[in-house]
């Protein structure tokens, strides 16, 4: 109650003085609200007539008081909350008090409010549910629309209070093999099971691993985390296990248990630590049995923002210029798994605002973006790329999100957008920026129309960070100069270098965490003009170079070896031709 005391203290805080500080509304802007309040029958709060004339939105406002009483501000939706916790308290209560129940994790229930300053309302939940509450702020049209909801949340599933110690006992239980279907799922409800598969999923989000591996071999089953990129082997449990671990995944992810004979995919929502994470499973039939890879999608990774990512001042400087721009076509290339979809949202959320519309086509959909539209393509429905795009040109937006440019349609539709005002941003695959150029030309898009669309393309990769707590300063070997020469293309440029020498906390392994490295092309007049000629890559690149207008991805690594970020070695292997 120490907190909620000192809630109490904290909320005398003025809201207008709250905006101020934190420079969402000017003084004349308060001396206007003021006035309309002063003038207004209904004896509104402040912070109400200033949403209503549009000076700040009420998630601003929320946002604020939360941060003044010292409680987390919460955007809600229905796909965060444990559907079990509703029964704790009545319809009735939680319409009237404006209060939602998320979940509950060790015995703490984290309560949604829209007063959060209320200790009154906060002992009477912990009294009603004889539970210790954790106090997060929401507005209350959240409150009210997630409560409305609160059906769609029936498959979230809360594995923190789940996630024991299993022991070898347990593991007796399923060492035999199991063949018939209903023994299968009978066996995979087991607690063991579901014990093992959650601890599974909870070390992983844990770890901040970004897949899980479940990979049989002929005598022994392997359980790997991909961490910053590597594969680091994690359990071994008995091979018996496989096909209950296998349906007991399947089951979590609506899959058939029953069909081992073709690939699946499937998605599971899981809270971990307060947070909802959501798993893409994909299982394969293989010679020793089915293998499953679960990519961890964590949705806090949708909220970042660019000067997140690990851009240079002079790269968010260029980058921000295109995205701001009216219409046109921005691209960002780069491997699978090289971050190409969070820059993307980190773009859009940066530029994302009540008065545009902003619409994405994806496959799938990876983050839910609060003020967005987005759609998944279903192409057993025929609902392609291509497809969905033509449909939602007649939608009226100002900026489309393409997930991927796979095919000659895709890209025309596309093009077609950018001629006609719309601002398009997509993926492709190619080794560099200047590349996607003469892909998209190679897909069969007109020269002339490339150079009348194109607005700038980014190519990307995830390098290893050098760990921070064995970071030294390295002496320069034979490689190492051998290594510079090719990133500087120069025998006299010397470059401070460093790297880990390793630690349990980056598991010896001298790297801890990934930043992106970035390559950038802002073609100017001289290269849309090579572009409408269809001159060649290496042309165009030289060109871009000579001009200013393209930093290569080594550009960028170098500027991160010397801030000591990562290691030449990592650079070199990121960005090899």
């Amino acid at each position: 109650m120490i907190q909620a005391c000192k809630t109490v203290q904290q909320s005398t805080l003025r809201v207008g003085d709250l905006l101020l500080e934190r420079g969402l509304i000017t003084q004349e802007q308060i001396e206007s609200a003021l006035e309309h309040q002063n003038n207004d029958d209904k004896r509104r709060l402040l912070g109400e007539v200033l949403v209503e004339l549009g000076y700040v939105t009420q998630e601003q406002v929320m946002a604020s008081l939360a941060d003044a009483y010292g409680v987390p501000f919460a955007s809600l939706n229905s796909q965060i909350v444990d559907p079990n916790v509703f029964e704790l308290l009545d319809d009735e209560y939680i319409r009237k008090q404006h209060v939602l129940p998320l979940f509950k994790i060790h015995g703490k229930l984290t309560v949604a409010m829209s007063e959060p300053a209320n200790v009154f309302v906060t002992e009477e939940i912990e009294r009603k549910t004889n539970c210790e509450v954790q106090v997060v702020a929401a507005t209350t049209q959240d409150i009210s629309r997630t409560y409305t909801s609160k059906s769609s949340a029936k498959d979230i599933l809360v594995i923190d209070e789940l996630v024991d110690d299993i022991e070898e006992a347990d593991l007796r239980l399923t060492e035999q093999s199991v063949e018939e279907i209903s023994d299968i799922e009978h066996t995979a409800n087991e607690s063991p099971v579901i014990r093992l598969v959650n601890g599974i999923i909870f070390g992983a989000v844990k770890e901040v691993a970004s897949d899980i591996h479940i990979e049989p071999d002929e005598d022994q089953l392997r359980v790997r985390y991909r961490i910053d990129g590597r594969l680091f082997e994690k359990a071994n449990p008995p091979i018996g296990m496989l096909p209950a671990i296998v349906s007991r995944i399947k089951i979590m992810a609506a899959m058939d248990i029953s069909e081992r004979r073709i690939p699946q995919d499937g998605s599971i929502s899981v809270i971990v630590n307060k947070r909802q994470i959501d798993l893409r499973v994909s299982t394969m039939p293989g010679k020793q049995g089915e293998k499953v890879v679960m990519r961890i999608i964590d949705r806090s990774n949708a909220q970042q923002n660019l000067s997140q990512l690990g851009f240079s001042q002079e790269m968010l400087f260029r980058y921000e210029r295109i995205i701001n721009q009216p219409n046109g076509i921005i691209l960002v290339t780069g491997p699978t798994g090289s971050g190409k979809s969070t820059t993307l949202y980190a773009s859009l959320n940066e530029i994302n605002s009540d008065e545009i519309n902003i619409s994405t086509v994806e496959d799938p959909v990876e983050y839910s973006i609060k003020g967005m539209n987005q759609f998944q393509v279903n192409d057993k429905a025929g609902f392609t790329f291509a497809n969905a795009l033509r449909s939602l040109l007649r939608q009226d937006p100002d900026i489309i999100m393409v997930g991927e440019i796979r095919d000659k349609e895709t890209a025309r539709v596309s093009t077609q957008a950018a001629l006609t005002g719309h601002l398009v941003m997509s993926t492709l695959h190619t080794n560099d920026a200047a590349s996607a150029v003469t892909r998209l030309i190679d897909i069969g898009i007109e020269p002339y129309l490339v150079a009348a669309t194109i607005r700038g393309v980014l190519a990307q990769r995830l390098i290893r960070k050098v760990c921070t707590h064995c970071k030294t300063k390295i002496d320069y070997t034979t490689e190492s100069l051998n290594a510079i020469e090719l990133l500087t293309a120069s025998k006299h440029q010397m470059i401070d270098a460093y790297h880990g020498v390793g630690c349990s906390a980056c598991r010896y392994s001298g790297y801890a965490g990934r930043l992106g490295v970035y390559g950038l092309l802002t073609p100017d007049e001289e290269i849309l003009d090579l572009i409408a000629k269809n001159a060649g890559l290496q042309t165009l690149k030289h060109t871009a170079i000579e001009n200013n207008s393209f930093i290569t991805l080594r550009d960028d690594g170098v500027e991160k070896i010397q801030a000591g970020l990562t290691t030449i070695e990592e650079i070199v292997r990121a960005t090899s031709a």
